[in-house]
């Protein structure tokens, strides 16, 4: 039967377009650096823009030229300046502007580096409103300038007495990005990863000094935030180095680095280590352990040098590389390291490896223990409809495989209007929701068992698929989305809870989060504004007038699906849940979450007269 189409649209050859690779970048961006974001995640596109360039000057401290490297970042003008052996002048405009140009196509110049395509500066560049880039070489030196990665000035210098070098300087442009802001603990971080990569270079950040001595060692020591069962394991060999150590919580925790590259999200490398430590400590005890009772509880890492690794996604935080070198398998490569040089060290230390055969004992007391449960807890799980009494799911998720499932998140909420909102206003395709029914148990000092037992947490583990491991996390981000007010305190510290006892590698490995909203709507018949917070509701009152609408949003629920699609779009606001050695965890859990009635009941009420005190002062102003 024919049919009349109606197409209003015409497709001829006019409508055919060639973009320039600067005009493709600006326009698809997100193709380049991931996500634009607005400085309020670590892995928004600023940063990534800051790495790019800190790249290519560690690239040059690997190929043995230049120890320093010195960053400054100050009203939005990010600088960096190394001392290596500078951009070849001749080819200087080139190499930060023009495409498919470089030094790392195969030559000798660079091994086993990250910067491998020829984009990195280039994406930097035409995303910079202003964009200086100066390398000195013996006296000589060149300076370009851009603006939005079209060419502004060229200026030649002789006899210049600076030492030799590269520097870049640029301006993230608001035209592509937006408003931003730099969260300077962010970039400190990545520069740690750095010098814990790189023994003997260091970094000067806005005038302070960072530098490490223990390479991964110092990084676990970092980030591990209890004492560990035994003096962390450190072995180090050509192109590879590792550090493992045991805790007495549950999960796995791995930091994981190819080429000094940190990839959030594994690859074969990490896939590879897991394996190797398994397959390692099963062979010296001569027992048949279970890998998960070996492995439960550990927090390690790896770094590995890799030629011409194979990312992927542009923004390189999952390797895929099955070779450490051309014919040499990079999974054997590992496995026979940690064969060798694990071996030896267990039987060098025995204190340790029976501290550790210990710990593999207890695991494995606990999972058996829970088998039964477990087995029906998978069951219940099933029966439930998750999609009709949970869990409203979305398109895409992590373990997809490809790169808009960087995007997938899951928003844990509580109460029917709250969840109700968020669903109609999500991203189908990215963003899920799962609905908690009131308050969840208290799980601070129970054992892992709970999870089978309690339905909440039952089918939690279940939506987000983290049984097993993590490799299996449906979603690159948990939000929790609870009411600014006590009651949505109360649960969002229930939750931390459920996830530091029983999952901590979910917030080591930085996918949990929670959802900031909005106190106050300030609008007057022009404007509407949405405040977070009291300061930014006194300065929508200056800005629109004192006789603006002011609303007081008191739940969730209140807030209108049109007006949450400002929310969790791409203005969202989330905190990241970060666990570092510094952070008293079980201090905090025994004192919010513990049996410690009294103590909490008195802080409870000498900061409720503090609130009042504050009340009264501002009654008195007002």
């Amino acid at each position: 039967m024919a049919t009349d189409l109606n197409i209003t649209n015409s497709y001829g050859d006019d409508a055919i377009i060639t973009l320039s690779p600067r005009e493709h970048i600006r326009l698809r961006p997100g193709m380049y650096i991931g996500k634009l974001g607005d400085g309020s995640q670590a892995d928004d596109g600023i940063y990534v823009l800051i790495k790019e360039v800190i790249d290519n000057s560690v690239d040059e401290f690997i190929m043995g030229a230049g120890k320093l490297i010195e960053v400054t970042i100050a009203d939005d003008v990010v600088t960096v300046r190394d001392y290596g052996r500078g951009i070849p002048l001749k080819s200087l405009s080139a190499a930060v502007s023009e495409m498919n140009t470089g030094g790392k196509y195969g030559g000798s110049a660079f091994k086993k580096t990250v910067g491998l395509n020829g984009v990195g500066v280039k994406a930097v560049n035409m995303l910079s409103s202003d964009f200086m880039a100066r390398s000195v070489r013996d006296g000589e030196a060149r300076t370009v300038t851009f603006s939005q990665g079209l060419e502004q000035s060229d200026r030649w210098e002789s006899g210049v007495q600076e030492k030799n070098g590269t520097t870049i300087r640029f301006t993230v442009d608001r035209e592509v990005f937006g408003d931003y802001a730099y969260n300077l603990e962010y970039v400190e971080q990545m520069i740690r990863n750095y010098t814990y990569l790189n023994l003997g270079l260091t970094f000067n950040f806005n005038g302070r000094q960072y530098v490490s001595k223990n390479g991964l060692l110092d990084l676990l020591n970092e980030n591990m935030a209890e004492e560990p069962l035994y003096p962390p394991i450190h072995l180090s060999g050509q192109d590879i180095e590792v550090a493992i150590a045991h805790g007495t919580g549950y999960g796995e925790s791995y930091y994981s680095f190819v080429n000094g590259q940190y990839t959030s999200q594994g690859g074969t490398h990490q896939a590879a280590f897991r394996e190797a430590i398994a397959k390692t400590i099963k062979e010296f005890y001569h027992k048949d352990y279970d890998p998960s009772d070996i492995r439960t509880s550990i927090i390690a890492a790896i770094s590995v040098r890799v030629t011409d690794p194979v990312f992927e996604s542009q923004t390189k935080i999952k390797l895929g590389s099955k070779e450490i070198e051309p014919g040499v398998s990079l999974r054997n490569f590992i496995v026979e390291f940690l064969a060798q040089q694990l071996d030896n060290y267990l039987h060098k230390n025995p204190e340790t490896a029976q501290i550790l055969q210990r710990k593999i004992v207890e695991n494995e007391k606990e999972r058996k223990a829970i088998s039964g449960i477990q087995k029906k807890a998978r069951e219940t799980a099933k029966k439930v409809s998750l999609n009709n009494k949970k869990l409203r799911d979305c398109k895409i998720h992590l373990t997809d495989k490809n790169e808009l499932a960087e995007q997938s998140m899951i928003f844990i909420t509580e109460g029917n209007s709250a969840s109700g909102s968020i669903t109609k206003s999500r991203d189908v395709r990215t963003q899920a929701v799962f609905s908690l029914r009131g308050k969840p148990l208290n799980s601070y000092g129970l054992t892992k068992k709970v999870v089978y037992e309690n339905e909440e947490f039952n089918l939690l583990q279940a939506a987000l698929n983290i049984e097993e491991d993590l490799d299996n996390l449906r979603y690159n981000k948990v939000i929790i989305a609870t009411d600014a007010d006590v009651d949505g305190m109360h649960i969002r510290l229930l939750l931390l809870t459920f996830f530091l006892q029983f999952f901590p590698d979910v917030i080591r490995t930085g996918h949990l989060y929670v959802l900031q909203t909005p106190l106050f709507r300030v609008r007057n018949k022009k404007e509407t504004r949405y405040c977070y917070s009291e300061e930014e509701k006194a300065r929508a009152i200056s800005s629109l007038g004192a006789g603006a609408e002011i609303t007081r949003f008191k739940g969730l629920g209140e807030i209108s699906p049109d007006e949450f699609r400002e929310f969790i779009g791409e203005n969202m606001r989330l905190d990241k849940v970060r666990l570092t050695k510094d952070d008293p965890i079980h201090d905090v859990l025994e004192f919010y979450m513990g049996k410690n009635t009294y103590e909490r009941q008195g802080f409870i009420i000498d900061n409720l007269r503090i609130e009042e005190d504050l009340v009264e002062e501002d009654l008195a102003i007002g």
